[in-house]
């Protein structure tokens, strides 16, 4: 049966599935397991690294007590292999008890008393994708009042070992599901990625009244080339994707690598400023234990965070590519913005770049913007529109401006 055809003849059976949990106004933030560490179990020779609640407290203490919380990394998330392999004998899931001894309900107590929240991990399929026992049509119910009754606040919902009709039906009768706990739990979907991330096979008017994020793209690797197809691809499909963004309604790039391997200092700073021009969730998976001080400075960059979670909500976009050099824009509340310019380059010397706010068509304000560089946090003076704008941006590095009238009243 074709998605199409399946959507309206949902919508002739009068069934009404409407997101309606009031959540995640501005992009959600916080910390998750999968990126660094996947499906580790080996609690015996890695009792510090693998999937339990004693790494979950850890990075909970740590995001309370290092500052984190304060600035909005809220979310602690479980991603896969939680569970035990077999369900009990209710039919519901359990955590693995070997490295879950306490339960999900006192893990859940433990974060809440932090001041955070925590999330939880499950596939719309027969399987997870590490192999531990998926969601299915008939085990939706069971498993969102499961979680509700663990006071889960967040579900990650993704979609191995599934078809595409599953998915067509499962993703938003979950969303009924939870909406039917009573309970307020961010519903994070996976299935845009499941069906190529674009129409006519990924509506994503139907997912904005089902989800309140959702994974449009593949999975983020701890690498610049990783980072960089994700940001190209986000790019080509603007048109299709910036318009299904808002508050409540987020598109997904995957998890925040910044603090892991895979990127230097340059690249990091690029991909947390294209995830900000994107309004993008920013969910860290690193270890917040070992995490640099250089990382832990951009993350917990303060003007970055008021740019992410601008209130207006609008996602930004690509508005020019000179050679290796992209120009990305994102127009905030009470006529203030957002400019990213990226250098894709790795040829040697810091690019230069020349612009003015009239070619960026930054003018509502007659009488100037002040700009500041976010990751510098230097004031770079008041520009009109025909100020000259001169910077030089390092090989797959960015400069990250802030654009605020001089208007402006706070």
């Amino acid at each position: 049966m074709h998605l199409t055809s399946l959507c309206l003849l949902l919508t002739l059976m009068g069934l009404c599935w409407c997101l309606d949990n009031g959540l995640v106004r501005t992009p959600p933030m916080g910390w998750m397991t999968w990126q660094r560490y996947r499906c580790n179990i080996d609690c015996k020779s890695d009792p510090d690294n693998c999937i339990s609640e004693n790494l979950i407290k850890i990075m909970a203490d740590e995001m309370a007590d290092s500052g984190w919380r304060d600035l909005g990394y809220v979310y602690v998330c479980i991603d896969d292999c939680w569970s035990q392999k077999q369900r009990d004998s209710n039919g519901r899931l359990q955590p693995d008890p070997e490295r879950f001894p306490s339960g999900m309900k006192a893990l859940a107590d433990y974060v809440h008393a932090k001041g955070l929240k925590l999330g939880i991990y499950s596939d719309m399929g027969n399987y997870t994708c590490g192999g531990y026992p998926g969601t299915t049509l008939d085990t939706i119910k069971t498993d969102a009042e499961t979680f509700a009754s663990w006071e889960v606040d967040m579900l990650k919902f993704d979609g191995c070992y599934s078809n595409s009709t599953e998915k067509a039906l499962g993703y938003p009768k979950m969303s009924e599901a939870l909406n039917a706990t009573g309970r307020p739990i961010l519903y994070s979907c996976s299935w845009p990625a499941y069906e190529g991330g674009l129409p006519p096979k990924v509506n994503y008017t139907q997912l904005g009244s089902i989800c309140n994020m959702w994974r449009n793209y593949d999975d983020i690797d701890d690498s610049w080339d990783s980072v960089l197809d994700i940001i190209e691809w986000y790019a080509k499909n603007q048109d299709v994707l910036q318009p299904a963004a808002g508050p409540g309604r987020w598109n997904d790039p995957d998890m925040l690598i910044t603090g892991d391997f895979g990127l230097s200092y340059e690249q990091s700073k690029s991909q947390l400023a294209i995830w900000a021009i994107l309004a993008a969730p920013l969910i860290m998976s690193n270890d917040l234990r070992a995490i640099s001080q250089d990382a832990k400075d951009l993350l917990q960059n303060r003007l970055l965070i008021y740019i992410n979670q601008d209130s207006l909500g609008k996602q930004g976009s690509l508005i020019s590519r000179i050679g290796n050099l992209e120009v990305w824009k994102r127009e905030l509340i009470n006529g203030q913005y957002a400019l990213a310019v990226l250098n894709k380059g790795t040829d040697g010397l810091p690019r230069p770049y020349s612009t003015n706010l009239g070619l960026l068509n930054v003018t509502q304000c007659t009488d100037g913007y002040k700009l500041y560089n976010v990751f510098e946090k230097e004031y770079l003076g008041m520009f009109t529109s025909s100020t000259p704008i001169i910077i030089r941006v390092n090989p797959t590095g960015v400069i990250f401006l802030f654009l605020r009238p001089v208007s402006y009243i706070p």
